[in-house]
């Protein structure tokens, strides 16, 4: 892909999308190579609790921009599969907090050592220059997105 520096927007538009579909991509491909196979809101739920320990279910909810009722049935399925615990609120007993299982917890440290190897492959292909400028770009895209309230939305 060739930078043209005054493209119109629309084109800009175009060429940001094609670089960054290529991105999502490598970033996807991570959870492919991992071990059970878990659908991407499954990934992404897991990603959540382990960012966020004891969360609940309402707090889960929330952060997947999803009802309490499909976020309680996705729980049931990472339960059954051994990534995910339930367990009653020390503060609480009427509340249930959501942890990593040490299953679950190993998983996310694979998927994030395969995200990494991944990301590493690519990054390897490009100067030392080309990955300045692409983490420059990319500290200028965080900021703009968080400037929109953007930034804390966890992907898988």
């Amino acid at each position: 892909m060739v930078r043209q520096p005054d493209l119109p927007p629309a084109d800009l538009l175009d060429e940001i999308e094609t670089a960054a579909r290529a991105l999502v991509v490598v970033w996807a491909r991570s959870a492919e190579r991992v071990r059970p196979e878990v659908s991407a809101l499954q990934l992404r739920a897991l990603i959540v609790v382990d960012r966020h320990p004891s969360i609940n279910l309402a707090g889960l909810s929330d952060e997947l921009g999803s009802i309490p009722s499909v976020t309680s049935r996705l729980c049931d399925r990472l339960q059954t599969a051994g990534l995910l615990v339930r367990r009653s609120s020390a503060i609480d007993r009427r509340e249930i907090v959501l942890q990593l299982s040490p299953d679950g917890r190993r998983f996310v440290q694979r998927f994030r050592r395969a995200r990494k190897a991944d990301l590493a492959a690519v990054l390897q292909q490009m100067s030392a220059r080309s990955r300045n400028a692409l983490l420059m770009g990319l500290d200028a895209f965080y900021s703009a997105a968080v400037e929109l309230g953007h930034a804390d939305d966890e992907l898988a």
